[in-house]
This record gives C-alpha cells, sequence and structure tokens, in this order.
C-alpha cells in the first residue's frame, strides 16, 4: 500500500483521495470509522484512531499517511482526543517507517490579519487553538529529534 488516507470521509480526504487516484494510481487505503470507497479501487479500512492498535493496524504497508482526520467541533473533546489521535498517528508511522502529512489549521496562530508563516510563532487563543498548538508542537518535536519524517500544510477560510 503506498498512500493511506487517515480521516478520509471528509471533505479534505475525499478530494485528496481523487487527487491521489488521478495523479499516483490505486494503491490507496480510505481509513475511517465508517469508510466509503471515493474511487473504484480504493481499499477501504475501519479503525478508530484513537485506538492505538487501531491505528497501527491502519498504516501496516504505508508508504506516506495523510492525517486529514477531524473531530466535531466540541471543545472538550478536543482537549481530551486530539493529542491521543496525533500520538497514535506519530506512533503508528514511526513502527512502519511511514511519511506524514498532516493537514492542520491555523487556529495555534495569533487572530489577526497579519500575515502567517512557517516562522510565525503559536499565539493560541481559547482551548481549540491551545490543542492546536499542542499537537502541532508535538508532531514538530517528532520532527526535530528524527523519530518521524512529516510535514504540516496549513489552511484557513476567509
Amino acid at each position: 500500500m503506498t498512500h493511506v488516507v487517515l480521516g478520509a470521509t471528509g471533505q479534505i480526504g475525499t478530494e485528496l483521495a481523487k487527487w491521489l487516484h488521478k495523479d499516483h494510481g490505486n494503491r490507496i487505503r480510505l481509513v475511517s470509522r465508517s469508510p466509503r470507497k471515493v474511487n473504484d479501487t480504493d481499499e477501504l479500512c475501519n479503525a478508530d484512531l484513537l485506538d492505538a492498535k487501531q491505528a497501527l493496524r491502519a498504516l501496516e504497508g504505508a508508504k506516506v499517511a495523510y492525517l486529514t482526520a477531524g473531530l466535531p467541533m466540541d471543545t472538550q473533546r478536543w482537549v481530551e482526543q486530539w493529542p491521543t489521535l496525533m500520538n497514535n498517528a506519530i506512533n503508528a508511522c514511526k513502527t512502519h517507517g511511514t511519511k506524514l502529512v498532516f493537514f492542520d489549521n491555523t487556529y495555534m496562530y495569533p487572530q489577526t490579519n497579519a500575515t502567517q508563516t512557517e516562522e510565525t510563532d503559536f499565539q493560541p487563543h481559547g482551548e481549540k487553538g491551545r490543542v492546536r498548538a499542542k499537537i502541532a508542537t508535538t508532531l514538530l518535536a517528532a520532527m526535530r529529534h528524527g523519530e518521524i519524517e512529516a510535514l504540516i500544510c496549513r489552511a484557513s477560510v476567509r
């Protein structure tokens, strides 16, 4: 398996699956609690990424994983579940030697109109911003220590 989309039923995961199929062929595994095919050749994997063993199983044989998973817009769930989800993804990637692409948002940045770059300091506003800063910092630390090869993509809606 070449490409694995973690959180494949959301808008980003669905569009990513279409693009991967078009540009990279038919070796795509779609992972979610209730996965459904986007392309005829997709492999489906039912997994809850909050469960370390299921996350590990989902990445067997993967060269690249794309973390597009989301949680409901409930602040307490974000605080409780995002760190677990990120740690499970990182550990599964480390175990299998899988590269990780994390599709993030900009909640950890200052809530201003100033231009944001990779060098912009995290200045989260509110619990959701703090948890996003925490999980991004966790991934950045794993990258810095050579534990995982990864990149973070960020987008916002204006």
